[in-house]
């Protein structure tokens, strides 16, 4: 539990108030068997009325009392724990936010969900209890013991062997429930990846009319998670009758053996109420140890997810000072395979280097290799062997936030987010003015964003849903442009686009003034032939890298691709 002590420094007194004010209010309960065991003995027994009111306006005040401090470490519990539940999920999000892509490839978005709503409610929940009765249980257990044996050793023996019965129902329920409940929360994993899987998939599984398989994926995690939540719950369900039938069978020992010493008169009667008063308690406070430890078992689970979350890896983060770079980019002997991949190099030797202002196209067959360029260059993931230079510096030896401050990436798939034009524009730079925004739009060639209802206030779904996928290319686009930053990067980001519009996108990112890199990442020939330098990339090895005509004479894998799209499509 360690990951949560800065929040037990930050609420210290307001926890340690309301645990004060629990541990006065179990004592308050302690007492009122006791003075309802002297209002019997030396009030009624006796005949003294004038004893049963004093007694009992004193039971009553005492009452009063503990009902006060139950009511003030309620409220303080609630804050504290609504607090803590706040600050956790706070700390989570800033901690994805700065996931290394080998923390996100590792703990998938389903799972992460699980962990920032599931999980921490369920310490928040534990946070409350240990606040509100979880510290009463075990000290009402233990005073009504003492107390008990104070008023009656030989009737208390019958305590102490339930309570020895019931600690052993209890560890055998924590011993069996931990393992079930971390299962469970795998479970609830699945659900929610199934789910968003679907959400995020809906328009395709729609277009391939796949309800039926999708239904059957949810049905098959869905009853996984009713059977792993049986599971876990049929422990205590079956643990929790024991207790009480032990606790039963003591209390019904106690008024047995109760009578006698009675009619031996070794007990009064007084003694003998509170005492099954003090049984009453226990047995309460026994179950609620139970309901704790379950509670425990449960949160320890959740924790242990959570923890999971806190020592995953960060962004890398090398020493030095922020810099303003340019935008030469140099390559030297890269070679990369992914974790936790097949091993086999993504990358093998690469080097090539292109000069600030230069326009570079990678093209080449799928998985040669050609989006890695691009994470390796964002510092997604590090080199195994060689280094990447910006500006002169190898980017491990710069601070992360300077190496992405100066690039500017627009993917494959663009990600538009719920919110305005404007704002989803403005991503890129969130100072930008309204003429920087039109001109950006301009660039990109997005001018329909002027012909929509409320122009560039126009509200967009979540992920884009309300334009077209050409569109959505558009607006990524002029969210990159608009970053202006020393390097820009199209990872196929004109895919969607005819030819006329992208030929257009591209002479407008060429026209553009100051010296930007512009890396573009294409499977079009037509588009890669316009660039500066061409790089040719087969299977993550460099086969060609030149200018159109140089790679027509040398790269035979260029020529390959010019063939099948350039020269087929003119015999076409």
């Amino acid at each position: 539990m360690g990951i949560y002590k800065k929040y037990f420094n930050k609420y210290k007194f307001p926890f340690l108030a309301a645990i004060l004010c629990v541990a006065c209010e179990a004592i308050c309960d302690l007492l009122v068997p006791t003075l309802m065991s002297n209002i019997i003995n030396l009030g009624i027994s006796e005949g003294q009325i004038s004893k049963v009111y004093s007694w009992g306006a004193l039971m009553l005040m005492v009452t009063l009392f503990g009902a006060g401090f139950a009511v003030t470490r309620n409220i303080l519990a609630s804050r504290v724990s609504q607090r803590v539940g706040a600050d956790l999920r706070y700390d989570l999000f800033e901690k994805i936010i700065y996931f290394s892509e080998q923390s996100v490839d590792k703990i998938e978005s389903g799972s992460l969900i699980t962990r920032m709503t599931n999980d921490t409610t369920q310490v928040t929940q534990f946070i409350n209890g240990i606040m509100r009765i979880f510290m009463k249980a075990p000290i009402t257990c233990i005073g009504s013991i003492i107390l008990a044996s104070m008023l009656n050793f030989k009737l208390s023996l019958i305590i102490y062997g339930i309570v020895a019965v019931v600690s052993v129902l209890i560890i055998i329920s924590m011993k069996l429930s931990y393992p079930r409940y971390s299962i469970l929360q795998k479970a609830m994993d699945k659900v929610n990846s199934v789910v968003q899987e679907y959400l995020i998939g809906v328009r395709l599984v729609k277009a391939f009319g796949t309800y039926d398989q999708e239904s059957d994926k949810f049905e098959d995690a869905n009853v996984n998670l009713m059977q792993k939540s049986i599971s876990a719950q049929m422990i205590i369900t079956l643990i929790s009758p024991l207790m009480s039938l032990s606790v039963g069978i003591g209390t019904v020992i106690v008024i047995y053996v109760g009578s006698i010493l009675f009619a031996k008169d070794l007990a009064n009667p007084g003694d003998i109420t509170a005492f099954t008063v003090y049984m009453a308690q226990i047995l309460s406070s026994l179950i609620m140890i139970t309901n704790i430890f379950n509670t425990f078992v449960r949160t320890k689970a959740s924790t242990a997810r959570i923890k999971e979350v806190f020592d995953s890896a960060g962004d890398f983060n090398g020493g030095g000072e922020a810099k303003k770079l340019n935008g030469d980019i140099e390559f030297d002997n890269v070679t990369f395979a992914y974790p936790g991949g097949s091993g086999v190099p993504a990358l093998k030797n690469l080097s090539f280097s292109v000069k600030s202002g230069q326009t570079l196209a990678i093209i080449g067959p799928t998985g040669s290799g050609k989006s890695t360029v691009a994470w390796l260059l964002l510092r997604f993931y590090d080199v195994n062997d060689g280094r990447i230079l910006m500006n002169g510096y190898d980017i491990r030896d710069l601070n992360i936030e300077t190496v992405r401050r100066n690039v500017a990436m627009v993917p494959q798939k663009p990600m538009l987010f719920s919110g305005s034009v404007a704002d989803n524009i403005r991503w890129g730079n969130k100072e930008a003015t309204d003429e920087m925004l039109k001109q950006a739009a301009r660039m990109a060639e997005a001018d329909f964003i002027s012909k929509m209802d409320n122009g560039f206030d126009s509200l967009l779904g979540s992920a884009g849903v309300n334009v077209s996928g050409g569109q959505k290319q558009r607006i990524s686009i002029a969210r990159g442009i608009i970053k202006n930053s020393p390097v820009l990067i199209l990872d196929d980001a004109t895919s969607a686009l005819d030819e006329v519009t992208e030929a257009k996108v591209r002479k407008n990112l060429k026209d553009k003034t100051g010296k930007q890199t512009v890396i573009i990442i294409t499977q079009r020939c037509g588009t890669a032939m316009s660039a500066d330098r061409i790089l040719v990339l087969d299977n993550g090895v460099k086969v060609g890298f030149g200018t159109h005509d140089q790679l027509m004479k040398d790269c035979e894998v260029y020529r390959d691709i010019y063939k099948t799209q350039i020269e087929s499509s003119k015999e076409a």
